[in-house]
């Protein structure tokens, strides 16, 4: 048994396809295939369901080769605690986003982050937080940056900043004649949210008390995962959405005028650097998480007690 049969069940288990799999892998398809059923017979246990289109894993299949991952993390992390000891900052960074953040914060810490360590080659990917945590342990990812806590003990959390929630309104809402509003003040039927999936939707309908209900029906199937298409919805003058504070900062004056914040305690979202409870490149982590903080605004890196903390 090698590391490089384990890479190609790996590759395999993506592809589902034993011939864009030996692409991948920069092997013959002939090649892959003896190499694979050469350590089904070692280890006599049959991974793949070749009578199935696409091909998939057995049952005792997923378990090998979740272990098959579980080696290639620990045989990268030797590398990596090497390559730690030695002094270098290079390799690729994997880096999962969600995307009610990524749009505000990437522009921010890239161009710091790239120039500072240009032996780095980051991979940044947009994910919901359900396909980021689950990539993450499945050593498809490095780290991410997304909503917390997730209290999940197979996950550790770095805390990047708190991100206050502020209400757009549309121009001839009643709400433009209040300066501060809380939570009660939002009529359901005026707002707009996120599609399922994104823990900001969460965040909002626990922030104002939502539920299911046929007056807001239509305003929760709003098919967008889009901040920014909301944002246009409330500026052809349809009711109120939710933006994170990252997001205002590139507002027109005018746009900046249709802004309400919340009376205190402010309604903030917490953003951390995530990585698995085993990942070793820590100087690397360290560098990343001063780059993010050092490109968000001072009073956002600072966790406020008077702060009201939403779970995503």
């Amino acid at each position: 048994m090698t590391l490089q049969q384990l890479k190609y069940l790996l590759a395999i288990e993506e592809h589902r396809h034993f011939v864009e799999a030996a692409k991948h892998c920069h092997v013959t398809q002939p090649t892959l295939s003896m190499m694979v059923h050469k350590l089904e017979e070692e280890i006599g246990i049959k991974i793949f369901d070749r009578s199935k289109k696409p091909i998939t894993p057995t049952k005792d299949g997923k378990i090998m080769l979740q272990q098959a991952r579980e080696v290639l993390a620990a045989a990268g992390r030797f590398e990596d605690i090497a390559s730690e000891l030695r002094g270098e900052m290079r390799g690729t960074l994997k880096l999962g986003i969600i995307p009610t953040v990524a749009p505000y914060l990437v522009c921010r810490f890239l161009p710091h982050f790239l120039n500072a360590y240009p032996d780095i080659h980051l991979h940044i990917t947009e994910l919901t937080t359900d396909e980021l945590t689950t990539r993450l342990k499945r050593h498809q990812l490095d780290a991410g940056i997304l909503a917390t806590p997730l209290d999940d003990p197979a996950i550790n959390e770095h805390f990047l900043y708190h991100e206050e929630f502020v209400a757009y309104v549309s121009p001839d809402n009643t709400l433009l004649k209040k300066r501060y509003l809380l939570p009660d003040d939002i009529n359901p039927e005026q707002l707009w949210l996120l599609e399922e999936g994104h823990c900001l939707r969460t965040q909002v309908i626990n922030l104002c008390e939502l539920r299911r209900s046929d007056s807001i029906t239509h305003r929760l199937e709003y098919e967008s995962g889009s901040i920014e298409a909301l944002k246009k919805m409330v500026d052809a003058g349809q009711g109120v959405t939710i933006l994170p504070e990252l997001a205002i900062n590139d507002l027109s004056e005018e746009e900046h005028d249709r802004l309400r914040f919340f009376k205190p305690p402010a309604p903030v979202r917490e953003i951390s650097l995530i990585t698995h409870r085993h990942f070793a490149r820590q100087r690397l982590l360290q560098a990343l998480t001063e780059s993010i903080r050092k490109s968000v605004p001072a009073s956002m890196k600072k966790k406020k007690s008077e702060n009201l903390v939403l779970s995503p």
